[in-house]
C-alpha cells in the first residue's frame, strides 16, 4: 500500500480570504464554488489540479489559532527578498530572517497568522 498528498489542509477563519491570499501567491487560481459552500470551504488545485503541486483546502473552523504551527511550507524562491516583498504586500507578515546552516530564509505569516518559509536554496 502506498501514500500520496490529496491536500495540504488549513484550519481558517475565512476560507474564501485565506485562499485567495495562497492563490496570488502561489500563481494558482482558486478553484471555483462547486455547491455553495464558499462561505465554510474554498480549494486551490482540486478541480484545476497543476501536476506535481499538492491542492490546498481552506477549511472554516469555529476556533482561532492560538500557538505556533507545527508544520509548515518552505517555499523556494530565485529571489528571496523580491518575493517577501510581494507576499508582504498580499497580506503576509515578515516574522524574522534567519541565516543557519548555509541557508538564508524569511519567516511570515499569512493574513490569518500560519507560518511559512521563505528560502532560496
Amino acid at each position: 500500500m502506498s501514500l500520496g498528498i490529496a491536500a495540504i489542509t488549513f484550519d481558517c477563519e475565512n476560507a474564501q480570504t485565506l485562499a485567495a491570499f495562497w492563490a496570488e501567491a502561489l500563481g494558482r487560481p482558486v478553484d471555483p464554488d462547486d455547491g455553495g459552500t464558499g462561505i465554510f470551504f474554498a480549494s486551490i488545485g482540486r478541480t484545476n489540479p497543476t501536476p506535481g503541486a499538492p491542492a490546498f483546502m481552506f477549511i472554516k473552523v469555529p476556533e482561532g489559532k492560538t500557538v505556533k504551527n507545527r508544520t509548515h511550507l518552505d517555499l523556494d524562491a530565485e529571489d528571496r527578498a523580491a518575493e517577501v516583498e510581494r507576499l508582504v504586500g498580499l497580506g503576509a507578515s515578515v516574522v524574522h530572517d534567519k541565516d543557519e546552516w548555509g541557508v538564508r530564509w524569511t519567516t511570515l505569516t499569512d493574513p490569518e497568522g500560519n507560518e511559512f518559509c521563505v528560502a532560496t536554496h
